[in-house]
Formats: structure tokens, C-alpha cells, sequence
């Protein structure tokens, strides 16, 4: 036991060895022969073509082939078809000189060199085959209804079996369902039969895949018969013929047609398709379910085809096998089948197929040869296509069941060994050699390969290699400080460094060693790791209506290194070919959206390395299609229920439904709204007016609009009746003092309910005990009443009538006789002063008898007399405050202080207003004075400056005197301490002095009265620096030099608002004036009108009031620099192209003064002239006045001589209204009698537009003029 385990160990050991050694030998060293492509096992040919049997292999030297047929030798030099492709295995049989069927037969291919034998799979070539239906008479089935029924199909046997179909003569496939369902073998069951089953051309077909034929077996007729509607005679006729003999077919309980009895097996093998099938009748139609009694169904590999009668499993594996239970029910019962599945395999690999083993001499290695199957295979060993046990003996080579293990191995012991694995069901032949090499190491990896990854994404890096003994890996990086191994750096076997997540650091240049006994070898390689490609704004979901435009943006980043590309889906499919749809860079455009449009679209950013995606839908709505369908039910007196069928609403759910109505007796082609319902009905109950002729339509609303309307619905007339209401708005006014005027708000069609529609006007006096007074109207909404007395209240009503009846009782409105103006004005009218602008006004209420009318309200009229100033005018300008409503008192706001108002107060109703009271006067007390008018400051000395005034215009009282306050102001506008004066009323000027010199001061000026001090008007100035002159407000002025002129700045510290800047030139005479430059209230200016190379004197001027003096800056000489003149061209000067536009211009009025004076006289003696001359040839044309010497109207068009043309020598036609040659329609000019031209000259004859050189018949029009002279110019 303890000898088997270390054995067992030792396998282990040496199976790991064999997996690091299972390497690819280059093809420039020794190895024996490997297979690389052979033909399938079953290999099954098209008849019609050419056999072609692939066998390829590699090795060194390159192998060489032959061939067994059924275990012979099969000598391919005797058999002149068949041919084999050089330097290759595989057979080509000829076919065209041959039957393909003579070469049906197993073939085994054989490939060997000096260092071993492979051998193939046995192929088995077949033919397929598609033979014809056997001719049979197929009889007319004639069955019972309700019963089930069976067609049998049995096509023929194919290779491989054909693919069955039902269809009828019109190649249209015949309808399955729960009912009628075809069966595995072809077979069209009927688990009962209708009488819509009857037809003569049910159709069996049956499709060849190989040859692509289908083959069609003879048409069967059924007929589908009722018992019941048979007469005895014809029932004993069809059972004595045998038909069938069951009774009429009741409904029955399930029973099942295929499988038979309780229960069935099936056999499958391992990987292949598990197909079982229960087919039942019964009457209803059973339906089928199917459950796996020993566990669940395996739900990925599970479909339910033929409407659940056949259960399919795919890639069945040793866990499919069981019993499964198949159940049929209908109402009346149920009936079960169950199938036992039994699971065989055949072999089949369990680690994969045997590795070729490259050893070096004294190495040990394992071929191992495992696989499995149902049964056990059998597992059988060759070498070089001869059975192991017949081989020669190596002590080196032990066999042991599935494994050899060798030992200890020397040059020259390279085999190639077939593994045979096999059992009832199949067999597994696989080659693998043992090549024996010393070989230094290589690898074959190229040197100075870049990979690239992106971040955050695993990197591989090969080191694929070669050498005997294996090479051991190791890898560097950079500068080779140490080996990658550990984290985060993985060595594969096969000599793959693995980086799991790569990060920009882990760029860089890596090596790998490769090394054995032998020697060692070295690679570089790079890693360039990349940032990755992300979509940053992702398109979104979009609704858009039909018509309009959309644009879905994808925004992307991406390593800038990578090349991107964008790719846009739509459903996972090309965009279509449509020039509205526009592909930018970063977005997807589409306009005038279709329908055809919807559907989820998706950007693809694609590099070498990744990509990003992402999705959005896209919704076109439309208004909804209109309802269709309307159908009128439920019919009443007042009501009817209409119903609809809703139109397609474009992917926007209806939100309601419109019920319009067209009442063609009253308002024909008018539609009006009746009634609305949600959009998940599709009915209404409308309810209706008497006396209408209704038509009606339907139209749908969703988010985007409504649709349009329905076809109207049919008419549907309801019978006259009373009117249900009355008329509103009834109401009554008096147009003169003596009559009232009845109104009413008349009823509609639809108010009618019926024909001969009246009123009924009723009224009384109010308060009074009277009948009514009653009258009809028709075909009126007012009514007269004359001769009231004035302003008396009445009752009114209104009822309508018509050939039905009267509505019900109206209601009673009130209603006035017509109003006249008021008797009497208020009494006992006085005014209060509530202060110098405000006052009071109170009145008595004018009595009720004497209004006359609706109050409406009080009208005060007032007006200013005059100032109770002597100086002030008088004011007769009358103003008026309305008071609405029955007032007793107002407020006349906004008067004027000392002053005398008069008054009076008025009443006014409807009609008008009454008589006003007496005229009463108040005086307003004293108030405040207005500003003093104006304010002037003169004669500033150094201490001391006079002030002269004018008084306020509106003094607004006795002016008792004036208030002056002043304080300096310094040149950052500070404002210093305030002193003030009081001053008489008589004054109107003041000298103050104690002032300081040069200093600028800030004066206010108020009057008074006794209610106060008005508001103050206020004035600067300055006082002088010494006695001989002013001091100047200006400081720090300086000039600079910019680029559009020369820029002046200063400070400023004066009061005046009027400063600009003065310049002159330097050496100027006396004679020539400043030139003024406005400042506009800023501290600089640039001058442009200053001419470099010339110097000028600048200086700054403030101007004050009229008739103070101006002060002046100091001059400022400004010396302009020179500028370098520049180069002109002188063709872009517009004095140039204008005295060449003039040139042109002359010229051209020149010509047309020729071409005038060349065409007066009015006639042309066209026919004296042609009867004159017989020769075409005319004089020339004269140079001086540029004019034909005659005119030709020759038939051959030659062109008159001299004429003149452009100098390109082509006469070109323009659009020029001056030109003979463009007149007419194209026809002949025509003339008169006396040879006059009376019609027009063509100018379109092709000999004219086609002429060219010198002898050019056309007339020099000026646009001909015009061309010669662009020629010239």
C-alpha cells in the first residue's frame, strides 16, 4: 500500500512536470509530425461536388502522407480521380468521371518523419441522400367533428433526416396551435377536429440541408362532417363505407395519442439534445405540463416547444437522467405519462486531450490519457501507429493503463503516441509526441514589444519561450535593482508576468530572462499603461413630437494618446442611412423625427484598448389618430349612450375624450363642445336638449395636441317639448324720464326645445297694489313700456314659450323707469381749513324725492381767484373732485397757500347733474415760500464776494426775510464750518466779506415766512488770489502721447460746469482762433486734430455765468511727433476707383448717345434697300458714328461687315433693356407696308448667339460696349 501511494505521489509530481512542459516547439528545430486539421469523423458530402478529405501536419523535416481505405492501403498514384494537394495530406477525389458514391468508405490518414507516425480519426465518408416520396394513393379522410385525427407524414430516410413542414398549395404554412400540433416524426396531430379543419391540400414537406432540395408528398383531402346535420340515409351510406363508426363526438377527458400506455424510457447521450413529447386528445383541447418527478428541470437549459407538448433539454449531462411526468387536462379530467431517461456517454476528456512532451536527454515525463464515458471506456496506447505492446521495448517507457511514464530518456527516443479511448457509444483517438532536444534557451516573444493597458485594469506581459531543459523566468524592471516577484507582480508557468490592477507608475521598460543548463537568453518589452475611456455626459431619454428635431450628446474623455472612435447604435443595430441623421463629434442629431425614428440609441467610444457606452431611448409622439368607429345606443327622449374606438396615440397616452355635437336644424356646420370623459373610456351617456337634429364626433387629447375629429356619427333626432328654462338677465332701464325698457338675455336653439319660441313680458308698478300687464314677444330680447312716471321702481318678468308650453314661473326682477336730472343742490354747504393746502367741505344730502334718478354721487368744483399777494395774478382755472355714493363732506387737497377759493357743490345721478349750490369763498392762510428765483455771485475780491438775488415766485405769504448760509469747500469737495446771515425782506443783494483769498465757497439762499423758511437755491465761487488776477482752478496739467492722439490731463477744482480745452499752433499769427475741445465733465481728453511734427499751445478754460470772467489754465506747449508715412496702394484709394468709376461712366453715356443717334428716322427703307442691292456684301460700317451703312436680311444670316464686336471676338447677350437684340419672344421682326419695322428684333437666332470674329451681325449695344471695355481695362 505504502509502495502505491509513494507511486501515486510520484505521478502527481511527474503530471505537474508534464503540464510546464507541454510547450510549442519552433518549427525550425526537430520534432516529429503533429496533425493540425483532418476531416470529421461522419463526414457527409454533397453528390454534387467534388470530395475533398482534409488531413494537414507540421513537423521537421516536413512529414510526409498516405492513405488507408477501410483498413487498406489505399494507393491514390492507381486511381486517376483522386488527387493529393502538395506538400499536403489532404485527398481530392475527382467526382466528374466518378460516382461519389463509389468512394463511401472509412479513410485514415498517416503522417510521419524520420522522428515518429501520426495517424487520424477514422472517416467515415457518406453521401447524403434526398430520395423521393414513394407514389401512393392517398384516400379522402372524411371525420366525425370533434373527434381527434392523425395525418401521417413518413418521409423517406435522408442522410442526414430532413426537416419536416406542413404547408398547403399556396406554399402558405399550415396554422398550429394547442389543437394542432406536428410531432417529432412529422406527423400532424388533431386532438380534435372543427369544421374549419375541412380542406383538400394538407402538404407534407420535407427539406433536404445538404442538397438544399425539398420533396413534397401527395396532397390529403379532409373532410370535417356534423352527424346532426345528416340524413339517415347519408349516415347509413357513410357507415357502411367505414369512415368512422363512433358516435357523434361528445366532449371527453384527456387521453394521450403518443407515447402509449403509462409509461415509456428514452435513451440519450451526454451533450447532446433530450427531446420527449406527449401529444393528447380530447374534447376541449387538453392542455400539456410537464414536471421532472426525481428533481427540478434545469431552468437555463429547459425550452417547451409545440405549445408545451414537447419538452427539450440541451447539453444533457449525467444529472438529466430520471423520470419525467407529462400531464394532459381539460374540465373534465386529466391523464399522466411518465418517461424514464437513461444517460449514456461517450468518452470524453477530463482534463483534455494528451500534451506533446518535450524532454531533455536524462529528463523524466508523464502522457497521461484520462477521459470518462458511459460505460467505462477502454483506453489503448500506440506509438508511431503501431500498438505499444507490439512496439519495441525502452526500459525509459512504462505503460501503466491511461499513463506512460518515462524515465531517464536519450537522444533519439522522440515517438509520436496515439491514445485510443473507447466504448459502445464512441472512441477518442488523440496523438501527442515525446520529442527528446538539448537547446538553448530563446524567446520568442518580440524584443521591444509595447503593451499597453489601461489603468486600473490587469496587465499581461509574455515571456513566451523555448528550451531543453524548460527555461526558468525571471523578470526585471528599469533599472534590474531586483526580480518582480510578489506583490503586486505575478510569474506564470508559462512565463507570463501578471500586474492585477496597473497604474500609470507601473510604465516602463521590462525584461525577462529566460535560463537553463544551457545558457540564458534575455527580451525587452514596454508597458505603456493608459488612462481609461469614460463618457461623461451620458445621452438622455428624450420625448419629442413628430416633425421636430432631437440631439443626444455623448461627451467623452479619453487618454489623449489614444486614438477614438465614436460609433452610434440604434437598437443594437447600424444607424440608418438617412441624411437627418448628423454624427458629430460629440452628439448624434437628428431632424424632422419620423416615427421610425424611436428606439434606444447608443454611443460607442471605441479605442485600441477599451471602450465606454451608454444609452438613451428616444419617443416620438403625435397627436392621437381620431376615434373611429361611433355607434349611438341606449336611445331616450334626453339621452343617448355613444361608443367609440380609440385611434393610435403614438406613444402618448390619450388623456381624454371631446364629445362634440353639430345640431343641423338650428346651427348647421357649427360644432360645439358637449361633454369631456377620461381617457380610459371609451363611452359617454349624453344628455340632450329637445328640438335637436344631433350629429356627433369624438377627438382624443394627449400631451402633445388633439387629434382631429372622428367621422361623424350618424343623426339622431329628439322630439319638441316645453322650454326647461327661462331667459336671464332680465333687467329694466329707462332711456327717457317717461317709458322703461325691458331686457332679457333671449335663449338659444338649443334652449328652445321646440319651434314657434316666444316671451312672455310681464310688469307692475312696485309698491303699488296692480294687475301685470302682459305682453308677447318674438323674435326680440327688449321691450318698450311708454308713458311711466319718473323713476318708479317695477316688477318684471320674463317666461318662455313655445308650441309645446310655457316654461315654468319665472322670477321676478326690479327694475326702473328712466331717470331725470335732480331738482335741488345741497344746502347748508361749508368749508373747513385744515392748513394752507388742505380744506374741508360739508354739505347736506340732497332729499330723495329730489334726485330724480340713481345717486350716483356729489361733484365739488373749485377754483383759485388769486394770490392774496399784491403782486401775484389772478387764477380762473376751475377744478373738480368727484365724490362717488351719498357723501355729506370732501377734501380739497393740494391748494394753494395764501390764496382766495371759490366754490359751490352739485348732485348728479344718471342723467346728469342738478343745480349747484351758492358760490362760497375761502382764504388758504400763509405758507412757505417757494426758492428764491435766482442767485448771482459778483465782484470777488480777495476777501469778500457780493451776492444778487431775485425773490421767490411763489412767496406763498408776507416775505418777513432771508436766511444766507455759506461754508468753503477745499479741493477734495470737503465742506468747512457753516456761517450764517439773516437778512430784511427789502434786500436783494449782500457783500460779504471776512473772507479767505483763493478759497472756494458754497452759498445757500431761503426766504421766509411766518409759517417758515422756504426751501434754498444754492451757488459756488471763488475768491481771488491777488489783485491783478484770479487764481486759476486748474493744477498738474501734463500731456502723453497714445495711439489715436495726444491725451491732456489736469485736476480741477472749480465751480464752473463748463470746461474745454483750447489749442493752437505754436508760432501761429494773431489772426488764427483756438480750436475748442468739450470735456464733458472729465479730468482728460485726447486730441486727434494735432499733426505730427508741429508743436502746439494747449490750455484749459472754465466758463462761468454770463457775465463772470472765463478762467484760464496755464499753456502747456505739446511738440507732436513725426509719424513714418506708409506706402499707399493706390488702387484701394477711393479717390481713384471713383475717378475711375466717373471714366467709365462717360464712356458709357458716349456710346449710348451713338447708339440713340445711329437709330433715329423712325422707318427703315428696308425693301427699296434689299431691291437696290443683290449683294449681301454692304458697305462697311461708318467709324465715325459708329452705324451700319445698311441693313441685311439675308436667309443665310451673314453678318454685315464692319460691324463691331467685343474684343474677346464673341458677342455676348445680357439682360440690358438698351439693346435691340434682346427685344422680341424669340419670333421674326415683322414691318410694315411701307417697309417700317413694326415688331421686334429676335435677337435669339443661333447664328447671332453662335456668330464669332469680326464680322459679328449683332448691333453694338452699350452692354457690348461695356464688354470691350472690361477687355480693355
Amino acid at each position: 500500500m505504502m509502495e502505491r501511494r509513494r507511486m501515486d505521489a510520484a505521478l502527481l509530481v511527474l503530471f505537474l512536470v508534464q503540464l510546464t512542459t507541454a510547450l510549442e516547439v519552433p518549427l525550425d528545430l526537430p520534432q516529429p509530425p503533429t496533425i493540425t486539421h483532418q476531416s470529421p469523423k461522419d463526414y457527409i458530402i454533397d453528390p454534387r461536388e467534388n470530395i475533398i478529405i482534409h488531413c494537414e501536419a507540421k513537423g521537421k523535416p516536413h512529414p510526409s502522407f498516405s492513405w488507408t481505405r477501410n483498413g487498406s492501403h489505399f494507393d491514390i498514384d492507381e486511381d486517376p480521380n483522386v488527387t493529393m494537394k502538395p506538400h499536403s495530406g489532404t485527398m481530392v477525389v475527382d467526382i466528374s468521371r466518378a460516382k461519389a458514391e463509389n468512394y463511401e468508405s472509412v479513410y485514415q490518414c498517416t503522417s510521419r518523419n524520420k522522428h515518429g507516425t501520426a495517424v487520424s480519426n477514422n472517416i467515415v465518408v457518406q453521401q447524403s441522400r434526398s430520395p423521393l416520396w414513394s407514389k401512393e394513393k392517398l384516400k379522402a379522410m372524411v371525420v366525425q367533428e370533434g373527434v381527434s385525427m392523425v395525418l401521417p407524414c413518413r418521409p423517406p430516410a435522408g442522410l442526414p433526416p430532413p426537416i419536416i413542414f406542413w404547408m398547403d398549395n399556396n406554399f402558405q404554412k399550415l396554422p398550429q396551435s394547442s389543437r394542432v400540433s406536428q410531432s417529432l416524426n412529422g406527423d400532424l396531430y388533431f386532438s380534435n377536429v372543427l369544421r374549419e379543419d375541412s380542406r383538400n391540400d394538407y402538404i407534407c414537406y420535407a427539406r433536404f440541408p445538404y442538397t438544399q432540395t425539398i420533396q413534397q408528398k401527395q396532397p390529403i383531402s379532409v373532410k370535417v362532417l356534423n352527424m346532426d346535420a345528416i340524413n339517415d340515409t347519408m349516415a347509413a351510406f357513410y357507415n357502411e363505407t367505414d369512415l368512422f363508426s363512433e358516435e357523434p363526438a361528445d366532449e371527453r377527458k384527456p387521453t394521450f395519442l403518443i407515447p402509449s400506455g403509462p409509461s415509456s424510457s428514452k435513451m440519450v447521450l451526454r451533450g447532446q439534445v433530450l427531446e420527449m413529447e406527449c401529444i393528447a386528445e380530447g374534447l376541449p383541447t387538453p392542455e400539456v405540463s410537464w414536471i421532472k418527478v426525481s428533481g427540478d428541470l434545469p431552468a437555463k437549459r429547459t425550452f417547451f416547444l409545440h405549445y408545451q407538448k414537447t419538452l427539450r433539454i440541451v447539453n444533457v449531462s449525467e444529472s438529466d437522467a430520471g423520470e419525467y411526468r407529462c400531464t394532459a387536462r381539460n374540465r373534465l379530467g386529466s391523464v399522466h405519462h411518465t418517461i424514464k431517461v437513461n444517460v449514456k456517454a461517450a468518452p470524453y476528456w477530463i482534463s483534455g486531450a494528451p500534451r506533446n512532451l518535450v524532454l531533455a536527454p536524462g529528463e523524466s515525463g508523464v502522457l497521461t490519457c484520462r477521459a470518462s464515458g458511459t460505460p467505462k471506456p477502454l483506453v489503448t496506447w500506440a506509438m508511431n501507429g503501431i500498438p505499444i505492446e507490439n512496439s519495441p521495448k525502452d526500459l525509459s517507457r512504462k505503460v501503466e493503463d491511461d499513463t506512460i511514464i518515462f524515465t531517464d530518456v536519450q537522444t533519439g527516443s522522440s515517438a509520436v503516441f496515439q491514445c485510443n479511448v473507447s466504448n459502445d457509444y464512441g472512441y477518442l483517438l488523440s496523438n501527442a509526441f515525446v520529442n527528446v532536444l538539448s537547446e538553448t534557451p530563446r524567446v520568442l516573444t518580440p524584443s521591444n514589444k509595447v503593451y499597453q493597458v489601461i489603468k486600473n485594469h490587469p496587465a499581461l506581459i509574455d515571456c513566451a519561450s523555448f528550451g531543453s531543459p524548460i527555461p526558468k523566468i525571471t523578470w526585471f524592471k528599469d533599472s534590474r535593482a531586483s526580480t518582480l516577484d510578489g506583490d503586486p507582480y505575478i510569474v506564470h508557468d508559462n512565463g507570463t508576468l501578471e500586474i492585477h490592477v496597473a497604474q500609470a507608475r507601473n510604465s516602463g521598460k521590462y525584461t525577462c530572462v529566460a535560463r537553463n543548463t544551457l545558457g540564458n537568453y534575455e527580451n525587452h518589452v514596454y508597458l505603456e499603461v493608459k488612462e481609461p475611456t469614460r463618457i461623461l455626459k451620458q445621452p438622455e431619454y428624450k420625448v419629442v413630437q413628430r416633425g421636430r428635431s432631437v440631439v443626444f450628446e455623448c461627451k467623452v474623455k479619453h487618454d489623449p494618446s489614444l486614438i477614438p472612435t465614436m460609433t452610434w447604435l440604434k437598437d443594437d443595430g447600424e444607424l440608418p442611412d438617412d441624411e437627418r441623421l448628423i454624427v458629430d463629434s460629440d452628439s448624434l442629431a437628428i431632424s424632422d423625427v419620423t416615427e421610425n425614428d424611436a428606439g434606444v440609441y447608443t454611443c460607442i467610444m471605441n479605442t485600441t484598448l477599451d471602450h465606454d457606452s451608454a444609452s438613451a431611448e428616444l419617443t416620438v409622439v403625435e397627436r392621437p389618430d381620431p376615434p373611429t368607429d361611433l355607434e349611438l345606443t341606449d336611445q331616450k327622449k334626453r339621452s343617448v349612450q355613444i361608443t367609440w374606438t380609440p385611434g393610435d396615440e403614438h406613444n402618448s397616452p390619450i388623456q381624454k375624450f371631446l364629445i362634440q355635437f353639430e345640431d343641423s336644424l338650428h346651427h348647421r356646420g357649427h360644432w360645439h363642445n358637449l361633454t369631456e370623459v377620461p381617457g380610459s373610456k371609451t363611452t359617454a351617456h349624453l344628455k340632450l336638449s329637445p328640438y335637436m337634429h344631433y350629429t356627433f364626433r369624438v377627438l382624443a387629447l394627449n400631451a402633445v395636441n388633439l387629434s382631429r375629429p372622428s367621422f361623424p356619427s350618424r343623426m339622431f333626432k329628439t322630439e319638441p317639448a316645453a322650454p326647461d328654462e327661462n331667459p336671464t338677465g332680465v333687467q329694466g332701464l329707462g332711456t327717457e324720464h317717461d317709458n322703461l325698457v325691458i331686457s332679457w338675455k333671449p335663449l338659444t336653439g338649443l334652449q328652445s326645445n321646440g319651434p314657434g319660441l316666444h316671451y312672455r313680458v310681464m310688469w307692475r308698478q312696485k309698491l303699488v297694489d296692480s294687475d301685470w300687464t302682459k305682453v308677447t314677444v318674438a323674435n326680440n330680447s327688449k321691450f318698450v313700456v311708454s308713458g311711466t312716471p319718473t323713476f318708479v321702481p317695477y316688477e318684471l318678468r320674463v317666461q318662455a314659450v313655445n308650441e309645446q308650453g310655457a316654461a315654468a314661473e319665472p322670477q321676478t326682477a326690479i327694475g326702473f323707469s328712466g331717470e331725470d336730472l335732480p331738482l335741488a343742490a345741497p344746502e347748508n354747504v361749508q368749508a373747513m381749513l385744515l392748513n394752507s393746502t388742505l380744506a374741508k367741505v360739508h354739505w347736506e344730502p340732497v332729499p330723495a324725492r329730489s334726485i330724480r334718478g340713481h345717486l350716483k354721487g356729489y361733484r365739488v368744483y373749485y377754483w383759485r381767484d388769486r394770490s392774496l399777494h399784491k403782486h401775484n395774478p389772478h387764477h380762473v382755472e376751475k377744478q373738480i373732485l368727484t365724490f362717488s355714493g351719498n357723501h355729506t363732506h370732501g377734501m380739497l387737497p393740494g391748494l394753494h397757500p395764501f390764496s382766495l377759493y371759490s366754490f359751490n357743490v352739485r348732485l348728479y345721478n344718471g342723467k346728469g347733474e342738478g343745480p349747484p349750490s351758492p358760490t362760497q369763498q375761502f382764504e388758504t392762510p400763509e405758507g412757505v415760500p417757494g426758492p428764491p428765483t435766482s442767485l448771482l455771485v459778483t465782484n470777488p475780491n480777495l476777501d469778500s464776494l457780493t451776492l444778487e438775488w431775485s425773490p421767490p415766485h411763489d412767496r406763498n405769504g408776507h416775505i418777513t426775510g432771508y436766511t444766507l448760509k455759506y461754508q468753503p469747500v477745499n479741493d477734495s469737495n470737503e465742506l468747512g464750518p457753516l456761517e450764517e446771515l439773516a437778512l430784511p425782506a427789502n434786500e436783494t443783494s449782500v457783500t460779504v466779506f471776512s473772507l479767505k483769498y483763493s478759497t472756494r465757497y458754497k452759498f445757500y439762499l431761503n426766504a421766509i415766512t411766518v409759517s417758515g423758511a422756504g426751501p434754498a437755491i444754492s451757488q459756488e465761487a471763488v475768491t481771488i488770489m491777488d489783485e491783478a488776477q484770479p487764481a486759476s482752478p486748474f493744477k498738474n496739467i501734463s500731456s502723453s502721447f497714445v495711439e489715436d492722439g495726444t491725451l491732456i490731463s489736469w485736476e480741477y477744482w472749480g465751480p464752473e460746469k463748463n470746461v474745454y480745452v483750447e489749442y493752437i499752433m505754436k508760432n501761429s499769427e494773431g489772426e488764427e482762433e483756438w480750436q475748442k475741445e468739450l470735456v464733458n465733465g472729465s479730468q482728460n481728453v485726447t486730441l486727434k486734430g494735432l499733426k505730427g511734427g508741429l508743436s502746439y499751445r494747449v490750455r484749459l478754460v472754465a466758463q462761468g455765468h454770463h457775465d463772470q470772467p472765463l478762467h484760464h489754465s496755464e499753456e502747456l506747449v505739446v511738440s507732436v511727433p513725426a509719424v513714418a508715412s506708409r506706402q499707399v496702394d493706390i488702387a484701394t484709394q477711393g479717390w481713384f476707383i471713383g475717378l475711375m468709376c466717373a471714366i467709365a461712366l462717360l464712356i458709357l453715356i458716349l456710346l449710348i448717345i451713338c447708339f440713340i443717334q445711329r437709330n433715329k428716322g423712325g422707318k427703315y427703307p428696308v425693301k427699296e434697300k434689299e431691291d437696290a442691292h443683290t449683294d449681301p456684301e454692304f458697305q462697311p460700317m461708318k467709324d465715325d458714328d459708329c452705324t451700319f451703312g445698311e441693313y441685311s436680311d439675308n436667309e443665310d444670316h451673314k453678318p454685315l461687315k464692319g460691324s463691331c464686336t467685343p474684343s474677346n471676338g464673341t458677342v455676348k447677350r445680357d439682360d440690358s433693356d438698351d439693346s435691340l437684340v434682346d427685344y422680341g419672344d424669340g419670333g421674326d421682326g415683322q414691318f410694315n407696308e411701307d417697309g417700317s419695322f413694326i415688331g421686334q428684333y429676335s435677337g435669339k437666332s443661333a447664328s447671332r448667339e453662335t456668330a464669332e470674329g469680326h464680322e459679328s451681325s449683332e448691333a453694338p449695344s452699350p452692354i457690348n460696349a461695356m464688354n470691350s471695355l472690361n477687355s480693355f481695362v
